[in-house]
């Protein structure tokens, strides 16, 4: 079966030309007119982007995604390939509406009829793994139903295990395979895959994040409503809204574009510092903007990523240390996460880092791309043995997606202006006296219980240490017993040595 899946890869991508963005590199460029020649009958007469956008969605779910993720990354790919990636976000083709109530009816066990006063049959938006339509309840309410796509879960399974074959290759072939550990990142990607396959999961995502932003001027959430979800359905609040990739729709009302791409950054933070819990699919396709204001309205919660404390430290000590430029600090932080050996030694890693980030210091902030700086990094790690962190790999993606999606509202946009103020408050309330307040507030519950018991646990050790002699006692009388059969193990090995011995010379 992966055999099969890989040679449909391989004739998509011929059928729509792809070799083309591989054949560019000089160390392969000789054979551009071999292929040309062998592949005459290919009419390609379309333009790059819409051959990639065409494969992508043919390729399926997985390869839909990655080309959402490129198609926000304007300041990484050309231009005519991200307009065109961008009809992936909420334009991949529908499945058939008669599949959707099939799915629908099967999950209720009663006819669509009995369950809503309206349903639109015509799906308002459709993605790689699922789609939506708008209906109505009987008691009026307006919702938005998701329906799963019939049979992708074979389809996004097939596609894994061909991840999993060509991260065991980077493994074997490439120096630095192992240190990528590109087995445990798809490990994460396969888990998070598997997470938005089942809606009855991602419901109770957009729950937690709606309870994180209740009230929010920043953020708006839908309510779920749980008596109609299961695991192929999800049911919740319609949300209009205009799409933030419709810039002019935005200006005509009202909403102030540069505040609006701060307001982005800002939120990103506040939900990876403040909740340690963040939306990972975060590309214009799942994001509404309310008219006339700065609040976004958020869609799709099938990718969510988590934090611990721990990380979340970490990131917010190298992230201090880039916009100080305090090289040293990135290269402790590094250390002291365990990202790199412990006999690494800090000045040269220091050194590495301030290579990379001082060229692009020098430069206003507002034009330096922090995807770029990541690249670069990378790149210069590889001496150093850094390893990726499977956890943050979904982070590094949402990060960099914000802030492409922030370029594109507003090229002005100053993503380290933006958040160095945010950063710096929350350092201050983890490590400064609110943190101290803010512990002993949540260990107080725990000293309550525990302060009024000591007395009795102390006499109960105390009592219980009166049998301490005769417990020494017995480990000595262990002891004395185990020498005393090591002895005997050894007197028998010896004297079987010697029986050996005497019959061989015999």
């Amino acid at each position: 079966m992966k055999l099969l899946r890989l040679a449909r890869i391989l004739s998509i991508g011929l059928r729509y030309g792809l070799e083309e963005f591989f054949l560019g590199h000089e160390r392969v460029r000789p054979l551009r007119w071999l292929v040309r020649v062998t592949l005459f009958w290919r009419p390609l007469n379309e333009p790059r982007g819409v051959r990639l956008r065409r494969a992508l969605e043919a390729l399926g779910p997985i390869f839909v995604k990655f080309g959402q993720m490129l198609s926000t990354r304007r300041d990484l790919v050309p231009l005519d390939i991200a307009d065109e990636l961008a009809q992936l976000q909420d334009r991949v083709p529908p499945f058939p509406s008669a599949e959707a109530i099939a799915t629908l009816e099967a999950t209720y066990k009663k006819p669509l009829a009995d369950v809503f006063a309206e349903f639109d049959a015509t799906p308002v938006a459709s993605a790689s793994v699922a789609q939506v339509h708008f209906a109505r309840l009987h008691d009026g309410t307006a919702i938005a139903v998701k329906v799963l796509r019939p049979g992708i879960a074979p389809v996004i399974a097939h596609d894994v295990s061909l991840l999993y074959a060509a991260a065991g290759l980077v493994e074997k072939l490439f120096a630095d395979g192992k240190r990528l550990r590109p087995r445990e990142v798809v490990s994460e990607f396969e888990k998070h895959l598997a997470d938005e396959l089942d809606l009855m999961r991602e419901a109770a995502n957009c729950s937690q994040l709606r309870r994180n932003f209740k009230d929010s001027p920043l953020l708006k959430v839908p309510e779920v409503y749980w008596d109609y979800c299961g695991r192929d359905v999800m049911v919740m609040d319609r949300m209009d809204g205009i799409p933030v990739s419709q810039i002019g729709r935005l200006r005509e009302s009202g909403v102030n574009i540069p505040k609006l791409a701060a307001t982005g950054v800002e939120i990103f933070f506040t939900q990876v510092f403040r909740d340690g819990f963040f939306h990972a699919d975060m590309h214009p396709g799942n994001i509404l903007v309310r008219p006339g204001s700065e609040q976004y309205i958020a869609l799709d919660f099938g990718i969510m990523g988590t934090l611990t404390e721990v990380d979340k430290q970490y990131l917010a000590r190298n992230f201090l240390a880039f916009f100080r430029r305090d090289y040293k600090g990135v290269a402790l932080a590094h250390l002291e996460s365990g990202w790199v050996p412990p006999d690494t030694r800090i000045d040269e890693l220091e050194a590495a880092v301030r290579a990379v980030c001082e060229p692009v210091f020098d430069r206003p902030l507002k034009d330096i791309s922090f995807g770029r700086v990541l690249l670069q990094l990378f790149q210069a790690s590889r001496r150093f043995n850094v390893e990726i962190q499977p956890q943050l790999v979904l982070l590094q993606k949402t990060l960099l997606n914000i802030e492409g999606l922030g370029r594109q509202l507003d090229p002005e946009l100053d993503l380290w202006k933006t958040a160095k103020p945010f950063l710096e408050r929350w350092m201050n309330e983890q490590m400064g006296w609110r943190a101290l307040v803010k512990n002993l507030q949540a260990e107080a519950p725990k000293w309550a219980v525990l302060l009024p018991q000591l007395p009795r646990l102390a006499h109960t050790y105390l009592s219980r240490s009166d049998d301490q002699g005769a417990l020494e006692t017995r480990l000595e009388r262990i002891a004395a017993q185990q020498a005393r059969n090591t002895w005997l193990l050894a007197a028998t090995i010896g004297l079987a040595a010697l029986t050996l011995a005497i019959t061989l010379l015999k």
